[in-house]
């Protein structure tokens, strides 16, 4: 079995999981509830700069809380938008 990468960055979520012959080893999120609550609602714009700014982090922590390196890794795994 393999050892996938997930990464999701929809919405208003960053999260990231290390998933592992089917078990989740690792899934930190981050939330930008925060970030767009004085809005009322998702920015796009806030949105994309908030995931650029927190992902390589939360990648990073998922490795780590899992114990893997990126040569342990056989897959990375991301949403493709649709048509």
């Amino acid at each position: 079995m393999a050892t996938v990468l997930a990464i999701e960055t929809s919405c208003d979520e960053t999260a990231v999981a290390i998933v592992k012959n089917r078990h989740v080893l690792s899934c930190p999120l981050v939330s930008q509830m925060a970030a767009h609550a004085r809005y009322g609602g998702v920015v796009p714009e806030v949105a994309s700069r908030q995931h650029v700014e927190t992902v390589n982090a939360l990648i990073a922590l998922a490795m780590e809380q899992a114990g893997i390196r990126w040569s342990d890794l056989d897959a990375i795994a991301v949403p493709v938008p649709q048509d």
